[in-house]
């Protein structure tokens, strides 16, 4: 998979909801690149902001995207925790 692959899938995966891509493509790239690179290297789209051991069992909630509305990041600033998702204004 390609960045813009994983990218358009992050586009479709917020249609319709109350959060968008954000829309500074540099970052939004970068995450990208990272969790393709976890794929490749761990198995699993993980998150690449956040440490983790590898293993899906233990790390199912670093799995990207994550369910990042329960997390304080969203409440408190309308943004996930690595910013690839924003609040829709």
């Amino acid at each position: 998979m390609e960045n813009d692959q994983i990218i358009k899938l992050w586009e479709e995966f917020a249609e319709g909801k109350d959060f968008k891509l954000n829309p500074d493509t540099k970052i939004v790239q970068a995450l990208a690149e990272g969790v393709l690179k976890n794929e490749k290297n761990k198995g699993f789209r993980f998150c690449p902001c956040r440490l983790g051991d590898g293993s899906h069992e233990k790390n199912v909630d670093l799995l990207c995207p994550c369910n990042f509305i329960i997390h304080s990041t969203w409440k408190d600033k309308g943004r996930c925790w690595c910013g690839l998702f924003v609040k829709r204004e």
